[in-house]
């Protein structure tokens, strides 16, 4: 009886650590990547503090990238996994553009700002993909549109006075403090003016300034300008020949600064 009693008790160890195995094995972290689908005019990057570098039509930047856009130019990001798919939609000259047939998460970097990838990360549950997606607006302003994230997901934004943590929305944020959503809702966290952490829950149609702690409406005009942004976000051009930009002039630039002119 007993020696039955160790092999049963032998057998329900291993089936925990072989259970504990394939649950490690089905929750590997895997790094992701922000393709560059669209360039404007000048921007460049650097990965983990190297040199500065053109940034091109197709680049694929792990975390630790820092992106920064020189006057007149734009950028935007697929985050994460997926590739353009679709069928062809009209497009401009020189562009061959396709409609994404699944809604990615995408970046629209404006004029003048830099933005770090902190962390881009995809793990497979099992039941789910669980995505940690960090980013950090440190000068400029930039759109987003992210998919609906399963409950363990992580998307977060910082900036220089709070972090914006968001699920499936639209949003604008400015490294200014200036949050605003389209849709979806976003948890402004940032230090109340005694010191104390605050959490701010920001809703489509709101906007958030952080410095002076003010919630109101998104007027009108605002929302339209936001609404052509994130319709030309999920348009994703595969292929171009009019995404050649100029060559990036090299210049000094500090680590906490204004984004210094190309």
């Amino acid at each position: 009886m007993k020696r039955m009693r160790s092999l049963v008790n032998s057998f329900v160890v291993c089936g925990v650590a072989l259970a504990m195995v394939s649950s490690l094995a089905a929750q590997t972290v895997t790094q992701v990547s922000a393709k560059v689908v669209r360039v404007k005019g000048n921007a460049r990057y650097n990965i983990a503090g190297g040199p500065w570098q053109q940034l091109k039509f197709g680049n694929e930047l792990n975390a630790g990238a820092i992106i920064e856009t020189a006057a007149g130019s734009q950028v935007d990001l697929i985050l994460g996994e997926g590739a353009p798919v679709g069928g062809p939609v009209p497009s401009l000259p020189g562009m061959a553009n396709y409609q994404p047939t699944a809604q990615q998460n995408m970046v629209r970097m404006t004029e003048n700002s830099r933005l770090a990838l902190d962390k881009l990360t995809s793990t497979k549950t099992g039941r789910d993909v669980v995505t940690d997606t960090e980013m950090d607006l440190q000068a400029g302003r930039i759109f987003g549109t992210v998919k609906k994230l399963s409950a363990a997901s992580k998307y977060e934004v910082k900036l220089p006075s709070g972090v914006a943590a968001i699920r499936g929305s639209d949003y604008e944020f400015d490294a200014a403090g200036v949050v605003k959503m389209l849709s979806g809702a976003a948890d402004v966290k940032y230090l109340g003016a005694g010191g104390q952490q605050q959490i701010q829950p920001v809703k489509g149609g709101w906007q958030f300034d952080i410095p002076t702690a003010t919630l109101k409406p998104l007027p009108p005009a605002e929302q339209h300008v936001m609404e052509v942004v994130i319709n030309q976000l999920v348009v994703v051009p595969v292929a171009t020949a009019a995404h050649t930009v100029a060559p990036v002039e090299p210049v000094a630039t500090t680590e906490q600064g204004p984004v210094s002119k190309f």
